[in-house]
C-alpha cells in the first residue's frame, strides 16, 4: 500500500452514448475510439449485442469484434470485458449495456417471492457489472438505448401523459459512474449531459469525430498544471463550485490553501445580504 500524487495520465476514461436506434452511437464511438487510440483501431474491441451492427464499419480499419449471444448477463458482458482485456485492447466498446438491464428486469420479473425485497438478488449483478466497467485499465464506451419519456400531467380534471424528454434503458443512476456522457438525437448531433473534463460541457451540439477522441486523451494524459488550478479557482461563482473544485485536486489542497480561502472569503460577502450597500450607505456602517 503505497501514497501517491493524482496524476492525470493515470486516467481511463468511461464515456456513455445515448440515443435512441439509428442515432449513431456505434459509429460515434468507433470514432471516439479512433482518436483515443491515435487511429490505431486495432486495439480496439467492440462487445456486439447489436446483431453484428458494429461489423457495418469496417471500412473504418481493423477493429476486432467480440459479439455476445442472448441471454445478455452482466456476468457474460464482465467475461467479455476480461477477454478484452488479456488481450491488451485501448479502448473496449459495450454496444450496448442496455441489454443488460432488460435482461435484469426480466430476471427480476421471474423471481417468485416478495417484488421489493427481491432487487437484493439483482442489485449485486448490476454494481458487480458498472464496477467492472470504472476497475478496467482501459477506456470505455459504453452505449444505451433511449425511449421517450412521459408523466402524467393533471388538466381540467383530466390526466393526459406529457413528453418530458428521452430516458436511457438502463438503471436510473448509471450515468454518474460516468466521466462523459453524450446525449446524440436523430439527426447525429451530440451534446454532454454529464463532463466532469469540462472540455464539452454547455458548449453547441456537435457531430462526434475522431478530433473528439483525441481532445478527451489529450485531457487524459495532460498533467493538471498549478496555474490552471489557480485559474479555475478565480472563475468560481459559489462556494460549492469552489468546494468541488477543492475535493477534485486533492494535490493542490495544501499549496494553494491561502487562494482557496480567500475565494471562500470573497464569495461569502457577495452572497452576505448584510454586506450590500443601499443608496450608497454599507449597512455594516449603519448605527
Amino acid at each position: 500500500m503505497q501514497l501517491r500524487q493524482s496524476e492525470r495520465k493515470q486516467a481511463k476514461i468511461k464515456m456513455a452514448l445515448q440515443g435512441s436506434s439509428g442515432a449513431g452511437k456505434t459509429l460515434s464511438s468507433l470514432l471516439l475510439a479512433k482518436g483515443l487510440t491515435k487511429e490505431q483501431l486495432s486495439k480496439v474491441a467492440v462487445i456486439d449485442t447489436e446483431n453484428g451492427s458494429a461489423d457495418l464499419y469496417a471500412h473504418l480499419g481493423n477493429y476486432n469484434v467480440l459479439p455476445l449471444q442472448p441471454p445478455y448477463t452482466p456476468e457474460k458482458f464482465i467475461q467479455a470485458i476480461e477477454v478484452c482485456e488479456n488481450a491488451e485492447m485501448d479502448v473496449i466498446i459495450l454496444d450496448s449495456i442496455s441489454h443488460v438491464w432488460d435482461e435484469l428486469l426480466d430476471f427480476h420479473s421471474k423471481l417468485p417471492g416478495n417484488s421489493f425485497s427481491n432487487w437484493n438478488k439483482v442489485t449485486p449483478r448490476q454494481k458487480a457489472f458498472i464496477d467492472k466497467i470504472l476497475q478496467c485499465n482501459t477506456h470505455v464506451i459504453a452505449t444505451m438505448r433511449t425511449k421517450q419519456d412521459y408523466v402524467l400531467q393533471q388538466k381540467d380534471g383530466k390526466y393526459i401523459p406529457e413528453k418530458v424528454g428521452l430516458k436511457a434503458i438502463q438503471r436510473n443512476d448509471v450515468s454518474y459512474e460516468f466521466t462523459i456522457v453524450f446525449d446524440i438525437d436523430t439527426k447525429h448531433f451530440a451534446r454532454a449531459s454529464k463532463d466532469r473534463t469540462n472540455l464539452f460541457s454547455g458548449k453547441p451540439e456537435f457531430m462526434i469525430n475522431s478530433a473528439t477522441g483525441k481532445r478527451i486523451l489529450e485531457w487524459c494524459v495532460s498533467p493538471i498544471k498549478e496555474e490552471e488550478v489557480k485559474q479555475q479557482i478565480e472563475e468560481c461563482l459559489s462556494v460549492s463550485q469552489l468546494m468541488e473544485l477543492y475535493r477534485k485536486h486533492p494535490s493542490f489542497q495544501m499549496p494553494l490553501q491561502a487562494l482557496y480561502q480567500a475565494k471562500k472569503v470573497q464569495l461569502e460577502k457577495l452572497v452576505n445580504p448584510q454586506n450590500f450597500s443601499h443608496n450608497g450607505n454599507n449597512v455594516n456602517n449603519r448605527a
